[in-house]
């Protein structure tokens, strides 16, 4: 126990989401709407909520059910959002390992979506 809560060291903080999103080249704290996102060139790949209770991550739908199916953590954002790709992590119940990839995959489809533009 920590401070009377039951400590899990699985559970993932803002702090641990904030640092991994960080972590990849050129990534940046912004902010958006009045809570903190993170971009890479100026194009956001992942936000935290207001309240920061949790994220955000810009995948594609494909990458998206492949979230949604190894845990519930993952849900499609409301709207056209979510159909898009947009996917809301409960942090409070994620696996970092999971925010991980999923961070990954975001920052990698703005990578890719460079790339793809510089060839045209």
């Amino acid at each position: 126990m920590v401070n009377g809560a039951v400590y899990d060291p699985q559970m993932m903080s803002t702090a641990e989401f904030r640092e991994m999103a960080l972590g990849f080249p050129e990534a940046e704290e912004g902010s958006h709407m009045d809570h903190p996102d993170f971009r890479t060139r100026g194009k956001i790949f992942a936000t935290l909520g207001p309240g920061e209770e949790w994220g955000m991550v810009k995948l594609t739908p494909t990458q998206q059910q492949e979230f949604l199916r190894i845990s519930r953590a993952f849900k499609p954002a409301a709207g056209k959002w979510g159909e898009a790709g947009a996917t809301i992590i409960s942090l409070e119940i994620a696996d970092a390992a999971d925010v991980h990839k999923a961070l990954l995959a975001a920052w990698q489809n703005l990578r890719d979506k460079r790339k793809s533009s510089r060839k045209t």
